[in-house]
């Protein structure tokens, strides 16, 4: 019995401890930040619905988007939506706009280096602002 106390201890704090990484960072600009494994890339949707990303490194010191490949699928229910982007100043932002519309998943893949593993994230699109933190409600930071 005391060996399945402690399994099922030990089961938990593993549970724990997996969930604690996926608290919603937002980073500067109050956007979504994304963690690429050193190098942190904030997925902001603009008031267009363009999107831009901007770089920071991990003390969240503004880089230039140099190496960083990104990609997304916008999957709204008028179907999914493949949107690529392109270097302008500092940022990356994104050839086309978002479709209309919001509740639908942005699935955004991101890499550090061209040769690094790809990240893949999901991200909920609901573009109104939180009360409480200010945030757009897909970088919202507040406990829920």
């Amino acid at each position: 019995m005391k060996t399945l106390l402690h399994i099922l201890i030990i089961a938990a704090l593993a549970t724990g401890s997996a969930f604690a990484d996926t608290k919603v960072k937002a980073g500067p600009r109050k956007g979504l930040l994304l963690d690429l494994g050193g190098k942190q890339a904030e997925f902001l949707v603009e008031k267009d619905r363009s999107i831009s990303i901007a770089v920071y490194d991990a003390a969240l010191k503004a880089q230039p988007a140099t190496t960083e490949v990104i990609t997304a699928t916008a999957e709204a229910p008028s179907g999914k939506t493949k949107i690529e982007f392109e270097k302008k100043g500092d940022l990356l932002v994104s050839k086309t706009k978002l479709p209309e519309g919001e509740g639908y998943q942005v699935v955004v893949q991101a890499k550090s280096t061209p040769d690094a593993k790809t990240k893949n994230f999901r991200i909920k699109l609901e573009l109104h602002t939180c009360k409480e933190c200010g945030n757009p409600e897909y970088a919202c930071t507040c406990d829920e």
